[in-house]
């Protein structure tokens, strides 16, 4: 892999920020319609489907033909779920990078530049804190192009941000990230946060059991 740094949001970074969270968003798509595939309810409800085509129908074949109608219908409905969250984000923080995080008090973005293109980027955001009375720094926006990761710059963008917030005398960095970001909780897991809360963002997430992961990392004191 080509040699990385990290820097601060530049302009210039707009496009290649937006398209990076983008893509990154979609990726996680697959997983998500693995996630439902895998709830009881739903394979109880396709092997419904099956035998009731199958005892109306009297045909096997029309019984499959089914389910795999169904499951083939599923999965635009999955894709235009994950679609949703980049275009909340698309039109709230990473609309106007530059005042959101630039700007704003004790507020910050960075990029990860390797061979002359942004391959990763992080935020952090006060926010307040939801375990304890106050506010807390919120690490967000997270994002490794596919073709880097793996070479600890996850692992190097979190530290940054522990970095920051120590620095403006944060007692906690909270964030949140999904059920099916595996890799993601395992990292953050890694680096001493520990999950507070669990919630359905509406009732189609509550429906799959899909959930946001609220996760808190306790700053040490300053002597």
């Amino acid at each position: 892999m080509a040699p990385y740094r990290i820097r601060l949001y530049r302009d210039e970074d707009y496009d290649a920020v937006r398209s990076l969270f983008a893509r990154g968003i979609m990726e996680h798509a697959p997983a998500m319609y693995r996630h439902v595939l895998c709830l009881t309810r739903v394979q109880l409800g396709l092997l419904s489907l099956f035998w009731a085509v199958c005892a109306m129908a009297g045909s096997w074949l029309l019984a499959l033909a089914a389910v795999v109608l169904v499951l083939a219908a599923m999965w635009p409905v999955i894709h235009s779920f994950s679609k949703s969250f980049v275009t909340e984000a698309l039109v709230a923080d990473l609309q106007d990078i530059d005042s959101y995080y630039m700007r704003a008090p004790d507020s910050c973005f960075w990029v990860v530049e390797a061979g002359g293109a942004v391959v990763a980027m992080v935020g952090a955001a006060p926010t307040q804190d939801l375990e304890r009375p106050g506010p807390a720094m919120e690490l967000k926006r997270l994002s490794v192009s596919r073709e880097h990761r793996g070479h600890g710059i996850s692992r190097a963008l979190c530290g940054e941000v522990l970095r920051f917030a120590r620095a403006r005398g944060y007692g906690a960095v909270v964030l949140y990230t999904s059920t099916v970001q595996l890799v993601a909780q395992r990292l953050y897991e890694s680096q001493g946060f520990r999950k507070v809360l669990e919630r359905s963002p509406s009732l189609f997430s509550r429906l799959i059991c899909f959930h946001l992961i609220h996760y808190r990392l306790q700053l040490p004191s300053h002597p």
